[in-house]
């Protein structure tokens, strides 16, 4: 029975996708996911230990290709999806906007370096970057956009005004993009993981 349902696993063999801030925690395993469907994925890290990965994956016959990217900076924004686009030919099926990071802090305490830092990551990365892949996505015919957002940005959490103010954008420009982009068969989605606590 277990070996039949391996061969029915379904598959997005000849899919693409982008997938910000694929080599740790929940990216790594979006990444991993998804290649093992089928799809042929690009990810990105301002890590340097990016092609060792890389290798990681081909030894699993992974299709996965990366770049070197500080996604809070807007020109390397822009030349992250210009090589997407040249990779995968004019057209992106996914977009995953799983890039960002947290700090705790006081509100009080917030500096204005931190907002700014908390904001062009969590945040304005995945605007950004939604506004480059709307026209890969559309071309795809079917493209899809799930941006990974944080409990964070639903309910409030103590030392989390500047994250959580952010994480709470990404929501709602989530739900903005649904409405604008359906007429162009783009799907978008967001979800909110948050931490395990056992008891």
């Amino acid at each position: 029975m277990e070996s039949r349902r391996k061969e029915e696993r379904w598959s997005l063999e000849g899919k693409t996708a982008l997938v910000t801030g694929g080599t740790k925690g929940i990216g790594r395993g979006i990444v991993e996911e998804l290649a093992g469907f089928g799809v042929r994925v690009h990810t990105c890290t301002n890590e340097h230990n990016l092609n060792n990965l890389i290798e990681e994956w081909r030894s699993q016959n992974l299709l996965v290709t990366g770049t070197v990217c500080d996604v809070t900076c807007r020109t390397d924004r822009e030349k992250l999806m210009e090589e997407v686009s040249s990779i995968f030919e004019g057209k992106l099926d996914i977009l995953v906007n799983n890039v960002g990071g947290s700090s705790t802090k006081p509100a009080i305490e917030i500096t204005a370096e931190d907002y700014s830092s908390s904001m062009a990551l969590n945040f304005e990365a995945c605007f950004h970057l939604s506004q480059l892949a709307y026209p890969l996505l559309k071309a795809s015919g079917r493209g899809n956009v799930v941006s990974i957002s944080s409990i964070a940005g639903i309910g409030g959490l103590p030392g989390c005004a500047h994250y959580g103010s952010a994480k709470g954008a990404v929501i709602q420009l989530s739900k903005t993009l649904a409405c604008e982009w359906a007429k162009d068969m783009i799907r978008v989605n967001c979800i909110a993981p948050g931490r395990l606590i056992l008891l």
